[in-house]
């Protein structure tokens, strides 16, 4: 048995002439956002991958076959299907052994981005270490994979619902480059300073992409974390953010929700705080991650 992904047309063209392609998650599609605002979102981010010079390639599981990059009819039944697993590397391979339809979150698309050979990512936010986790041991897989799995990922930082330090700390022991882009902050998701210095600092697409090419010729196994803060204009503050992130996670554990529901709830109930002002600020990341993203794209291509 082998492995067999289906390319979209586009992306399996830019693997046949080496363009550059960015890998895209699905979770962000059926678990971070309503529809249609999902389908909009998703479909602005690939349009501004191409309008920076790469390739998307949207990452799910389709009745139980490996897709890197949908076509338009397969992107907006995603986003209208409620009933998609959301997928870690735990659960993947039974999905797909079992013909079903799922989303892949930051791990289950490295996974997926490495088989298809892409080397870079672009997502809203990683997962982390929870808030309570010295109890729960609620610890996102994503983590681990970005030790062992050589991808870069672009993201806003940890998704800032969770335990930061701790998140931080544990990106530390396992050895995972975290780089602030164009900062020495780290930043936090909706924020763009979380009071946390960043463990490095780079200020260019190629020099991101030069860190992974060494990285390799070392032999060190896993990828690289690019914290890109939201674009400024589009912000919501620390300070600000930090009683609706308390509310809302107080109401989760009132409620007794756990494990992989604990980030939809609080991401839906943090966007009814706000007014939707969340969800604005997501899609604005989300986009300039992506344009990162794209550029990174573009040096690891010059440097093959």
């Amino acid at each position: 048995m082998t492995l067999d992904i289906s390319y979209s047309a586009e992306v399996a063209a830019a693997r046949q002439f080496g363009a550059p392609i960015v890998a895209l998650e699905s979770t962000i599609i059926t678990h971070g956002m309503p529809y249609p605002r999902n389908l909009e979102t998703a479909r602005a981010v690939e349009d501004d991958i191409r309008a920076a010079g790469a390739v998307p390639a949207t990452i799910a599981v389709l009745d139980g076959r490996l897709h890197a990059g949908l076509d338009g009819a397969q992107l907006e039944a995603l986003a209208q299907r409620s009933d998609a697993a959301k997928l870690s590397r735990a659960d993947m391979a039974v999905a797909m052994a079992r013909g079903m339809t799922g989303a892949t979150t930051v791990a289950a698309t490295m996974i997926a981005a490495r088989a298809a050979g892409i080397q870079v990512f672009a997502t809203g936010g990683i997962g982390g270490v929870h808030k309570g986790a010295e109890d729960s041991f609620d610890i996102s897989a994503d983590l681990q994979e970005l030790a062992q799995t050589a991808v870069t990922v672009v993201c806003a930082g940890a998704k800032a619902i969770l335990d930061l330090p701790k998140t931080l700390e544990v990106l530390e022991t396992l050895g995972v480059p975290v780089i602030a882009y164009g900062q020495d902050a780290l930043p936090a998701f909706w924020s763009r300073d979380s009071g946390l210095a960043a463990p490095l600092r780079l200020d260019s697409a190629a020099e991101i992409a030069a860190a992974a090419q060494m990285r390799a010729l070392l032999g060190v196994p896993g990828g690289q974390l690019v914290a890109n803060p939201v674009p400024e204009a589009d912000e919501i503050p620390a300070a600000e953010m930090a009683p609706v992130i308390a509310q809302a996670t107080e109401e989760a554990a009132a409620q007794g929700i756990r494990a992989k529901a604990v980030t939809p709830f609080l991401l839906g109930r943090i966007l009814e705080l706000t007014g939707g002002r969340s969800l604005e600020t997501n899609i604005a990341l989300v986009r300039s991650n992506a344009r990162l993203a794209a550029a990174i794209a573009k040096e690891f291509t010059r440097l093959r």
